[in-house]
C-alpha cells in the first residue's frame, strides 16, 4: 500500500485502510444502556451526535445533529470506559482531537490543550479499561504513541519514552481487558506486535518473540472479554486469525482451526459484551458476517450470515447492553443498524435502518450509561 494514497484508495476496490473504528467494549462499560452514536466523518472534519432508543436501537439526530469540529480527516473514534470522554485520531492533521460528553445530551465540548499532538498519520486509538492510558497506532511513521489520561479532565500527556516502535504500517491497536498487554496489528509486516504495560507509568516494553505472525494485512484487533484469546482480521487473505492468549506473557498462539473465512477484505470485527458473538464488516463484499464464537474461540458462521451492507463499510460497533449492531458505510453515506437474536446471533434490520447521513462516516462507536 501506498502511504500517500491511503485516502483515496479507502474507496478502491484494490486497497483501503482503516481502524479502531471497530469498538472493543471494555468491562468497565459492557453491560450498560446504549445512549449516544458518534459518528466520525472523515471528509467533512467533524462529529456526528445521535441519539439511541435503549429498547429499539432506533437512532435520533441530537438537537439537528449537531457536529463538533475535528482535525484533519478523523479516522477513528473511541469512547473511554467511563462514558465522559470521546477521542478521534486525525490522519491528515496528525493529532488526536478530545472531548467531553455532556451526559444529557450527548452534545461535545473540545477538552482544553487539545488537539492533541500523534505520529504520522494516527489511525487507532484504544484506551485501557482503567482509563488512566491510551495508545495510538500511527501508520505513517511505523510506531504506537503513549499517552497518560488526565481522568478528570480527559487531557493527554505523552508517556515518558514514547513513541514505541513498531511493526510496518501499524494500523491498529487494542489493549487488554487486564491492562497488562497491548497489540498491535502490523499492516505491511503481516503481524502483531505485543507490549508488556508498566502499570505506574503506562510505557510498552516488546514481549519476547514479538512480533507474530497474522494473515495478509491485518486491520482490526480485539480481545474477549475475558483477555484469553485475540481476534484479528486481515484485509489482504479475507479470514480472521484467532489466538490463544498466555495471561502471564501476553504471547500469541495460533488456535488449531485458524483461520476463519470472512467476506471480501474484512476491515472491521466486533465482539458482544459476552463474548460469545462475533461481527465483520467486509468491505470488498458490502456486507458483515456474523459468527458464534465457542470457548475455544472457533468462529462458526451464523445461520443467515452474510448480511448485506452498504458501500465499502469501514466499522461496526456491538452496543455495550449488546442487543444492537451498527456499521457505518463509507462508500453509501449511512448508518445500518440491527437488532441481535440473543440466542442464535443473528441479524435483523432496525426500523429506519440505514439511516442517511450527508457526510462520509468512517467510524462508529457507541456511549454507554
Amino acid at each position: 500500500m501506498n502511504r500517500s494514497r491511503i485516502s483515496s484508495m479507502a474507496f478502491s476496490a484494490a486497497g483501503g485502510i482503516f481502524l479502531a473504528f471497530c469498538a472493543f467494549v471494555s468491562p468497565a462499560s459492557a453491560g450498560t444502556t446504549p445512549k449516544f452514536a458518534y459518528i466520525a466523518d472523515y471528509y467533512a472534519n467533524d462529529i456526528a451526535v445521535y441519539s439511541v432508543n435503549s429498547s429499539t436501537g432506533q437512532l435520533t439526530p441530537v438537537d439537528g445533529m449537531p457536529f463538533t469540529s475535528t482535525g484533519m480527516d478523523p479516522f477513528s473514534i473511541t469512547v473511554d470506559p467511563s462514558g465522559k470522554f470521546v477521542y478521534a485520531t486525525n490522519y491528515v492533521s496528525n493529532d488526536i482531537s478530545a472531548f467531553t460528553i455532556n451526559s444529557s445530551t450527548g452534545a461535545l465540548t473540545p477538552v482544553s490543550g487539545g488537539p492533541f499532538k500523534a505520529g504520522t498519520n494516527p489511525m487507532s486509538l484504544a484506551i485501557d479499561p482503567s482509563g488512566k492510558y491510551a495508545y495510538v497506532a500511527n501508520y505513517h511513521s511505523d510506531n504506537v504513541w503513549a499517552y497518560s489520561i488526565d481522568k478528570a479532565t480527559g487531557a493527554l500527556t505523552p508517556v515518558k519514552g514514547s513513541p514505541f516502535a513498531a511493526g510496518s504500517y501499524p494500523s491498529s491497536v487494542a489493549v487488554s481487558p487486564s491492562g497488562k498487554f497491548v497489540y498491535v496489528g502490523n499492516y505491511n509486516g503481516a503481524s502483531v506486535s505485543v507490549y508488556s504495560v508498566n502499570g505506574a507509568t503506562g510505557a510498552l516494553t516488546p514481549l519476547p518473540g514479538s512480533p507474530f505472525a497474522t494473515g495478509q494485512n491485518p486491520l482490526s484487533i480485539v480481545l474477549d472479554p475475558a483477555g484469553k484469546l485475540v481476534y484479528v482480521a486481515n484485509y489482504g487473505s479475507s479470514d480472521v486469525w484467532v489466538y490463544d492468549v498466555n495471561k502471564k506473557s501476553g504471547a500469541l498462539t495460533p488456535i488449531t482451526a485458524s483461520p476463519f473465512k470472512t467476506g471480501a477484505n474484512p476491515f472491521c470485527i466486533a465482539l458482544d459484551p459476552a463474548g460469545k458473538l462475533a461481527y465483520v464488516a467486509n468491505y470488498g463484499g458490502a456486507n458483515l458476517s456474523a459468527f458464534t464464537v465457542a470457548a475455544t474461540g472457533a468462529l462458526t458462521p451464523v445461520s443467515g450470515s452474510p448480511y448485506r451492507l452498504g458501500q465499502a463499510p469501514m466499522s461496526v460497533a456491538v452496543d455495550p447492553s449488546g442487543k444492537f449492531v451498527y456499521a457505518a458505510n463509507a462508500g453509501s453515506n449511512n448508518i445500518m443498524a440491527f437488532t441481535i437474536n440473543s440466542s442464535t446471533g443473528g441479524l435483523t434490520p432496525i426500523k429506519g435502518s440505514p439511516y442517511s447521513h450527508d457526510a462520509t462516516p468512517f467510524a462508529v462507536a457507541i456511549a454507554g450509561q
